[in-house]
C-alpha cells in the first residue's frame, strides 16, 4: 500500500509570478513544447500548482514498474482545502497545457492528474512498445499528439470528433483508433461505444497501490 501524501498547507494565498527568461520563447518553440508547457516555464504559481509539484516529488516507486508520476484528484482536494479554487486552477492549467486530467477506471469517481511533460514521456514508451509489435499505421501516434491532444482537453472524446481531428494528419480509419486503444492511449466507454476516455498507458500496477 502506498503511503498517503502529507497534507499541504501554504501560508500565502493567491498567485506568484517568476521572472521570465529571455530564452523562454525560443525554448518553448522547439519540439514537443509546442503542445505542452513545462512546470518550470509556467508563469503562474498557485497553491494548487505548488501542491501538485510537491506530490509529484513524493510519487511512490515500485520495482520493475516504470511509470511517470501522477496525482489523484481526490488527494489534491484533501491537501488544498479550497476545492473551488482547485477546480479553477486545474481548468487554467489544462488550457495552458501544463497538465492533463484523466478519468480512472477504478469503480470510483476519481481522476488522475499528470503533468503534460510526464504524460508525453509515458506516451513515448507506449508508442515504442506498440511500434515494436506493429509498424503498420504507426503514423497515427503522431496525428494523435499533434492534432488531438492540443485540441481536446476534456477527459473523453466521441468517435466522430476523434476521426475528424486525426484526419488532419491523414486518412483516419478504425484500425488507427484500434492501435491507439491497444497502446493504452484510449479506452472505449462501456455505456457508449462511440465515446472514448483518454487514458494513461501502463499505470495499472501502481494505480492499484495508490487506490488502496
Amino acid at each position: 500500500m502506498a503511503e498517503p501524501w502529507p497534507p499541504y498547507s501554504s501560508s500565502s494565498r493567491g498567485k506568484k509570478k517568476r521572472p521570465r527568461s529571455p530564452n523562454d520563447d525560443a525554448t518553448s518553440s522547439q519540439g514537443r513544447t509546442e503542445n505542452s508547457t513545462s512546470l518550470e516555464d509556467n508563469l503562474i504559481f498557485s497553491d494548487t500548482l505548488i501542491a501538485l509539484q510537491l506530490m509529484r516529488t513524493q510519487f511512490p516507486k515500485l520495482e520493475k514498474v516504470v511509470t511517470q508520476p501522477f496525482i489523484l484528484q481526490s488527494q489534491l482536494y484533501s491537501s488544498v482545502k479550497d476545492r473551488t479554487q482547485v477546480d479553477r486552477d486545474l481548468e487554467s492549467l489544462k488550457k495552458d497545457r501544463v497538465l492533463r486530467v484523466f478519468k480512472l477506471n477504478t469503480g470510483q469517481d476519481d481522476h488522475a492528474i499528470m503533468f503534460m511533460d510526464d504524460y508525453l514521456k509515458q506516451m513515448e514508451s507506449a508508442v515504442r512498445r506498440s511500434k515494436g509489435k506493429n509498424q503498420d499505421c504507426s503514423e497515427v501516434f503522431e496525428w494523435f499528439e499533434k492534432y488531438v491532444l492540443p485540441s481536446k482537453l476534456d477527459v473523453s472524446i466521441d468517435h466522430l470528433e476523434l476521426c475528424s481531428l486525426l484526419s488532419h494528419g491523414g486518412d483516419a480509419r478504425d484500425k488507427h483508433i484500434t492501435l491507439l486503444m491497444n497502446a493504452g492511449l484510449l479506452t472505449r466507454q462501456l455505456i457508449d461505444p462511440n465515446m472514448y476516455w483518454f487514458s494513461i498507458p501502463s499505470i495499472g500496477p501502481i494505480l492499484k497501490g495508490l487506490t488502496q
